[in-house]
């Protein structure tokens, strides 16, 4: 029995320091509250601000207006980088005249990170310039860390951190959007696998289902048909042939539930008998036989080994062609024929009826034939042949053996 593939899903997850964790659930806040986490740091900076104003000698009513002006912008950081990091300039600028420094002036190392980290390079870069000029400027007025050299380096070297933190995250976030967008594309790429994958084990099932129950049925049928119309003149005759239903009948269910069995269970039985192949046209034509049709089976050419697959392609077409010829051609007699031609095999069935099986608008079954035989690079024709009745020719191409095989059976 052929084994359906399953297809594995590939397991497809973010690293786990991403999307869990203290850095994971801290992410979603910033991310899904921007407004509530800026204003949370603009009042835990004030507060540490104040604090200090409160111990200094600037200490006053106007540094503390413009400390909070300062700090207080931030808030907004993430709404608009760029006007944020303006405001805070155009006050830090005024605070510059004003003639006081305050603690509050790390609002611009914190505003310009926010443009490094959500705006354009170029921007970033604009900004840095412009707040090393302001740290330029107050070096020079109030020397914050001793000598101008060593204030200049002390401010200098806090514009490109903060810059650098900034262009840092913007690298980071970048690539991590692109680890989101990436999982994405295979999500869908994974679910269009999959359907395709559904679709084509319903075709295969369906083509399975179709070649098993078509040809049952038909010799089932004839059977009965058959049996109805001896048992009344020959009462020995018409149980035969209701022997012969039952024997299709047990054959068929067989085979259905050996192809089920494999789709229910994650294991092939040991039980689950082979799929059919070459070897089993005897049995296929006697079955036929029994039907009244008579049928002839001849073998040419030495025969090699098929393999499984082009020998359950063979046994197919010649159990649908058949089944067509009980079924629409009204046929007294019919002939297959097997022909090996290394690398090549070819497969003949011929009916004499005077109708010819209407199967393509009907049914799958002529489609069916043809997508086998694609599988094995073969080709197949089916229709009426001058002087009446109906063929079906296919060539299916297989490698041979090094040593040619008797046929079986």
């Amino acid at each position: 029995m052929t084994e359906f593939p399953r297809l594995q899903r590939p397991a497809l997850q973010p690293p786990d320091e991403i999307t869990h964790g203290l850095f994971g659930r801290g992410r979603h806040l910033v991310r899904t509250h921007p407004l509530a986490t800026d204003a949370l740091l603009a009042v835990v900076l004030l507060a540490l601000c104040t604090v200090w104003l409160a111990g200094s000698r600037f200490a006053g009513f106007h540094p503390a207006i413009v400390q909070t002006a300062l700090v207080a912008a931030i808030a907004a950081r993430r709404v608009c980088p760029s006007a944020v990091f303006l405001l805070t300039s155009a006050i830090a600028f005024a605070q510059w005249l004003l003639g006081f420094p305050l603690l509050g002036d790390a609002a611009l190392l914190v505003a310009l990170y926010t443009v490094a980290a959500h705006q354009s390079r170029i921007r970033a870069l604009l900004a840095a310039g412009l707040l090393e000029a302001g740290a330029v400027m107050a070096a020079i007025r109030w020397e914050p860390a001793g000598p101008l050299p060593r204030s200049l380096l002390f401010l200098t070297a806090t514009v490109v951190a903060a810059l650098f933190a900034g262009l840092t995250v913007a690298s980071g976030s970048r690539y991590l959007a692109w680890m989101d967008e990436r999982a994405r594309r295979l999500e869908v790429e994974r679910d269009q696998q999959a359907a395709l994958a559904a679709a084509g084990e319903r075709t295969r099932i369906a083509r399975e289902l179709h070649d098993i129950v078509s040809h049952s049925l038909s010799v089932v049928i004839t059977l009965a048909d058959a049996a109805a119309i001896v048992s009344r003149a020959d009462p020995g005759r018409g149980a035969e042939a209701m022997t012969e239903v039952s024997e299709v009948g047990r054959h068929a269910l067989s085979d259905m539930r050996a192809m089920l069995g494999v789709l229910r269970t994650e294991e092939l039985s040991a039980d689950l008998a082979p799929q059919p192949g070459v070897a089993q046209l005897e049995a296929l034509v006697d079955r036929v036989r029994a039907t009244g049709l008579a049928v002839d089976l001849a073998v040419e050419g030495t025969p090699f080994p098929l393999g499984a697959a082009a020998g359950m392609t063979a046994y197919r077409i010649v159990q649908e062609a058949l089944t067509n010829t009980l079924r629409h051609a009204q046929a007294r007699r019919a002939s297959v024929t097997i022909r090996y031609d290394a690398p090549q095999v070819r497969v003949r069935v011929a009916d004499d009826g005077t109708a010819p099986p209407l199967d393509g608008h009907r049914g799958h079954g002529i489609d069916g034939m043809r997508e086998r035989t694609a599988l094995h690079d073969g080709v197949l024709q089916a229709g009426p042949v001058a002087g009446g009745g109906w063929l079906v020719s296919a060539t299916l191409r297989s490698c041979p053996a090094r040593s040619p095989a008797a046929m079986p059976g």
